[in-house]
């Protein structure tokens, strides 16, 4: 068994990686304060990301508006072990008294984790306010917002980081630096599949809050599975090709009898280079998990990668064996320094899901760092999702409701500068 140390210099804030020496934070004189909305009693994903922002040592989380209900927000806040008088009921009151604070004590970025009609609001008044801001996707409610936003963060700015946890992984990276090494030459084909199977009964009837939310129009927007879990195909497809997807051939279904939005969704798709390629997600496939996996055809070799073997990436050779590459080798480190940033443990050590939403983070907020120090950040620090791949995300998004309901083969994605 190898035991793992992480050294941390509490002089400069720095910790050195115990496989490769890689800075995992730049130096910087003390930890940067995070604040977080939503993640309040029974919620998911806000937690991931308070565990994940916190995972490195390089954060601490002191205030936040963890639910509407006050209550509920000091009941979390006593769970996360928050001041009380920096916990909330209302975003604009978390806002008000964070900006009385003196620089060192106030936090530096926000994290939006709430139901998406709520981002973009949200999202605003902490950008005008000042703050840096992380933010779970689908990005806004609309594709109107979402170019708003995309301004505002351009005027303010300030760094807007998209949580589309699935670039975090270092096989995800190695995949990205093989294509872009075109390694497996043109690309002709994506093919990318994301069934799960939690929505196969009307879960939403039960009081079940993930599913209410998620099924539901008000809160949700336009689309279902395809907001949900779709976007994640789409943005897993152009951040490792680096191609766009220009137009979408889109079905869209609800299976589930009474349900608003679809929960189950086929996209053919024509990308910019002329390739070709398809997007199946579901969320009513009966007994799957978290099916992701996505397959990349070249013209020389192929990849393939699930996250649900996340340490393992495919590389298919017509013309010579299969390889399986895995996370942690010195192999892997030498051809993709991100996916060497990205990697916290030895091979045979698992790494999952927290930890790519923390290597989402730690270029985040090294990110962040760069800017206080007056410096530019590197390309490896602004490897995560931005304001940019939220538009992409919900321009997307609005093609494929636009596309579903038309009679014409193709719809064009519009695009946004």
């Amino acid at each position: 068994m190898v035991v793992m140390a992480v050294s941390w210099i509490h002089s400069n804030c720095t910790i050195i990686h115990p496989i490769n020496k890689r800075m995992v934070y730049l130096n910087y004189n003390r930890k940067l304060k995070m604040g977080l909305v939503g993640g309040g009693p029974g919620a998911f994903i806000g937690d991931v990301h308070r565990k994940a922002a916190i995972l490195d040592g390089g954060v601490n989380l002191v205030s936040g508006t963890f639910s509407r209900h006050i209550e509920k927000s000091k009941e979390a806040g006593q769970t996360y072990n928050i001041n009380p008088e920096r916990v909330f009921d209302h975003h604009k009151k978390m806002i008000q008294i964070e900006l009385s604070l003196s620089d060192e004590d106030r936090i530096d970025f926000v994290a939006i984790t709430t139901p998406n009609q709520s981002h973009y609001s949200i999202a605003i008044d902490f950008l005008e306010a000042g703050f840096h801001v992380m933010c779970e996707k689908p990005m806004t409610f609309n594709v109107k917002e979402a170019v708003r936003l995309q301004e505002k963060v351009r005027e303010t700015g300030l760094v807007f980081g998209l949580m589309h946890n699935y670039t975090g992984y270092p096989m995800v990276k190695f995949a990205r630096d093989i294509v872009r090494k075109r390694e497996l030459g043109n690309i002709r084909k994506i093919v990318v599949q994301y069934p799960q199977g939690w929505l196969t009964t009307p879960l939403e009837e039960t009081g079940h809050i993930q599913a209410g939310w998620r099924t539901d129009p008000s809160q949700s927007g336009g689309a279902g599975s395809m907001g949900d879990i779709g976007t994640h195909a789409e943005n897993l497809s152009e951040y490792i090709t680096g191609l766009t997807i220009s137009h979408v051939c889109a079905d869209l279904s609800m299976f589930v009898n009474g349900r608003k939005l679809d929960d189950d969704g086929n996209c053919l798709l024509k990308f910019n280079n002329g390739a070709k390629g398809l997007i199946h997600v579901s969320q009513i496939a009966c007994g799957e998990e978290n099916n992701l996996v996505i397959w990349v055809y070249g013209e020389k070799k192929s990849l393939e990668w699930h996250q649900e073997t996340p340490n393992e990436l495919i590389i298919r050779d017509g013309n010579g064996p299969n390889q399986i590459w895995r996370r942690g080798n010195d192999y892997v480190a030498q051809i993709s320094p991100a996916a060497a940033r990205a990697t916290r443990l030895p091979s045979g050590h698992p790494e999952g899901f927290l930890e790519a939403f923390a290597n989402i983070y730690l270029n985040f907020t090294d990110t962040i760092r760069s800017r206080y120090l007056n410096q530019t950040p590197t390309e490896a620090m602004l490897d995560f999702p931005n304001v940019n791949d939220g538009v992409r995300g919900m321009l997307f998004i609005e093609t494929v409701l636009k596309s579903a309901k038309s009679d014409q083969k193709w719809t064009k994605i519009l695009t946004h500068k």
